[in-house]
């Protein structure tokens, strides 16, 4: 089988590791596989060297009618030249260009969360309705995006499909660089309750929330480390450090006690996966599908106040049997329900059933 992946942006995020993902276990399973996203990007040094590689020079995030009109002929011509049995389309942005330019009958469109549409670019959710018929599956990543859809009248073979990620958790890295070393020795250098978030500093993530919880915690030994800021980030509360970008940043998750994620809205935060699979419980805003993957017992989804943020970590921090069943849970529900090849085994059946 011939698969087609096209994702908008080839910067690394949670959409990207599902396509490299999938593109992955698609060519260990003996398909040929096509990724095509933006020409500029770390996705294109990650991708697996079997997985071909169609970099677009007009595709970017901001909308220009001319760059599009380009994008959706350069859509056209990878059709004509891969031949693909299968098109998956894979953010908001290629799943409208994409739907314009590839045979419908032919098209999986995944949603990465719906409400980047339905609460942050509205306006874009009439041309997601009328182009709906134009893909053969339209999948959501969880329960509440699945459920959106169809509450916004998007009801043509809807399905949804949880994200499945690499299990890292026992790898052993290998020529550790200088960035790894650094941001190691501050979180090991702090004794205490170590609470961890991986986010891009943006209006989605939180960031002041982080912030005010640390404040309220200040005096309790907790510490507060926030991987994935570009920026020097300041005036931080004592007990929280912003360590900057880092490549493969949820080798870090080892010396976590917690992850947080404060949210205004997601789809299925890879990030809150890859804690559970490290063995990490989370505390994160009760916003799009957190709240089916934390049941309580692997962590808490919790509403957007300081105050319930900062009880539930000092309620984790005061109780440590508590915390180490907890982390049990955690790997538990990972290994249930978040595997790639979990996840793969979903994709590659909505792939036969075009075939």
């Amino acid at each position: 089988m011939k698969i087609l992946h096209v994702i908008t942006l080839a910067e690394l995020g949670g959409a990207q590791s599902v396509v490299i993902n999938l593109a992955r276990e698609s060519v260990n399973d003996g398909h040929e596989v096509m990724v095509a996203s933006s020409e500029d990007g770390e996705l294109w040094k990650v991708l697996p060297s079997e997985v071909g590689q169609w970099k677009i020079s007009p595709l970017q995030r901001s909308i220009s009618i001319s760059k599009e009109h380009k994008v959706v002929n350069e859509l056209r011509r990878i059709y004509r030249i891969f031949k693909p049995d299968v098109v998956h389309l894979h953010s908001s942005k290629i799943g409208i260009l994409g739907r314009l330019a590839f045979p419908g009958k032919k098209i999986i469109y995944t949603v990465h969360g719906f409400d980047s549409i339905r609460v942050a670019f509205r306006k874009f959710l009439h041309l997601e309705r009328v182009l709906q018929r134009r893909a053969k599956h339209i999948v959501g990543v969880s329960k509440y995006d699945y459920k959106n859809l169809l509450n916004e009248g998007i009801k043509k073979n809807v399905s949804y499909i949880y994200n499945g990620i690499t299990d890292y958790s026992a790898d052993t890295p290998e020529n550790l660089d200088k960035d790894y070393e650094r941001v190691t020795d501050m979180i090991r250098s702090k004794t205490g309750f170590k609470v961890m978030c991986i986010a891009r500093i943006s209006p989605q993530k939180k960031f002041e929330l982080f912030c005010e919880v640390a404040n309220l915690l200040a005096d309790q030994n907790i510490h507060f480390f926030w991987i994935g800021n570009k920026d020097h980030m300041p005036d931080l509360p004592a007990n929280a450090y912003c360590l900057g970008e880092a490549e493969d940043a949820h080798r870090f998750l080892k010396y976590a006690d917690l992850f947080m994620l404060p949210s205004n809205y997601e789809g299925m935060p890879m990030s809150i996966l890859e804690a559970l699979c490290y063995s990490v419980p989370v505390i994160a805003s009760d916003v799009g599908g957190v709240g089916e993957v934390l049941n309580g017992l692997n962590g808490k989804a919790l509403p957007n106040t300081a105050s319930e943020f900062a009880q539930q970590i000092l309620h984790y921090a005061s109780h440590p049997a508590e915390l180490t069943k907890a982390k049990t849970e955690a790997r538990k529900s990972y290994e249930a329900y978040f595997t790639v090849g979990a996840m793969y085994r979903m994709y590659l059946s909505l792939y036969k059933s075009i075939n």
